[in-house]
């Protein structure tokens, strides 16, 4: 038996291969342990400089602590050799998502006791549905290290959400690298079919999509989302730009006007929130502040802004031309706008009626995962009904 730590850095896919290693570990009978522990796994990202950066560092602390650290997820495939010159008790498990626990596991050795159930945080469960992603945007470096689209079977994809709501889940969010594109051919399912079966789920109070290119807002999606009660008022759908020209050069597959027009039918409906590079190559001040101009137009929310950074195998890897202080202005002005959208939505919700899914003491998401502030003592993993009273810088105030 061996005792050990798993931590991810990341989107909420990397958190749901971190969690399957966990599982596997956990069935195999070890145990779980904060602080020092025999083994760490840590779930990687190289989405970015700094995310390869911090993950290098979270490798070298857990092997100061740990008598073995594997390395797993994007950063772990990565074609530049991001964690070269560590130390021996490190290993770098080059896998795809869906080979890896099974080799971290036979190597830290099964033991004979194994666990029917693994302990659980029992409030929202990630449930990945595809992986990988068969496009090539000229800046994306997940093509690479995550390899082609393929999807899941759709039984298995609906026996895991079974699975999770009689674990205790209330809340399953549906997670892809590029979640449009799956597909079960041979039993006929589409994400809009899988919306529907797995929104019927006995016993789901609440489902999400982490997150949906705009292509795939489809009028067949868009049904589904407004026909299934329990799908959340909630939808993430990346911008990365604002601007026509950059968009183009970034090789992504829309204008503007497609991402404002596929948007316009749900912006009273839901609360939308996206991600935005800025600093991108081809960006200069009139293309950031196209950008700005459309985060207003789409009726955007909360943005998740990353400052451009050149990515190793990918088109752009040899270009970055935008100064660090310039990337710097331009996404704390991008912020600003964002948090000014955020506090407006969060006003309108003052007098009214919500039900919140308390996910730590004293926090939790409303429908629409907007944050709500609520009472310490209510316990974690409840569903709320509350009355906004006022608002916050961090959240609307539960009465």
């Amino acid at each position: 038996m061996a005792t050990f730590s798993v931590r991810f850095l990341g989107c909420k896919v990397s958190h749901v291969d971190a969690h399957a290693v966990r599982e596997r570990l956990l069935a195999d009978g070890h145990v779980e342990r904060d602080g020092a522990a025999d083994v760490a796994v840590v779930n990687t990202c190289c989405v970015t400089h700094e995310a390869v950066s911090k993950s290098r560092k979270e490798v070298a602390r857990a092997a100061r602590t740990h008598r073995r650290v594997y390395v797993t997820g994007c950063g772990a495939n990565l074609a530049a050799d991001a964690f070269a010159g560590l130390p021996d008790n490190v290993v770098v498990v080059a896998k795809r998502s869906e080979e890896t626990p099974a080799f971290v596991a036979g190597d830290v050795g099964a033991i004979g006791c194994v666990h029917s159930d693994a302990r659980l945080d029992r409030v929202r469960a990630f449930v990945k549905v595809q992986d990988g992603c068969s496009f090539a945007c000229s800046f994306c470096v997940i093509p690479l290290v995550r390899g082609p689209s393929r999807s899941r079977p759709a039984a298995s994809v609906l026996a895991e959400i079974r699975r999770r709501v009689a674990q205790g889940h209330r809340e399953i969010v549906l997670t892809g690298i590029n979640l449009g594109c799956y597909r079960d051919r041979e039993a006929g399912y589409d994400l809009p079919r899988l919306v529907r079966e797995a929104g019927a789920t006995p016993g789901l109070e609440r489902l999400r999509l982490s997150s949906i290119e705009i292509n795939h807002v489809s009028d067949a999606l868009v049904a589904a989302l407004r026909e299934t009660p329990t799908v959340g008022r909630h939808l993430h759908v990346p911008l990365q730009s604002g601007d026509d020209a950059v968009l183009r050069a970034m090789g992504r597959r829309y204008t503007v006007a497609t991402y404002l027009r596929r948007l316009a039918p749900l912006q009273e409906e839901l609360n939308l929130t996206s991600d935005v590079i800025v600093g991108f190559p081809t960006e200069d001040e009139r293309a950031f502040e196209n950008t700005l101009r459309t985060v207003r137009e789409a009726g955007l929310t909360k943005i998740h802004v990353f400052p451009y950074s050149p990515r190793p195998g990918t088109v752009t890897a040899g270009e970055d031309a935008v100064p660090p202080q310039v990337k710097r202005e331009r996404a704390a002005r991008l912020r600003a706008a964002s948090h000014e959208a955020c506090l407006a939505r969060w006003r309108t919700k003052v007098g009214r009626d919500d039900v919140v899914l308390v996910d730590r003491p004293g926090r939790g998401y409303g429908d629409d995962y907007s944050p709500w502030l609520v009472d310490p003592s209510a316990p974690v993993g409840e569903l709320l009904r509350v009355r906004g009273a006022a608002v916050s810088e961090e959240g609307i105030l539960a009465a």
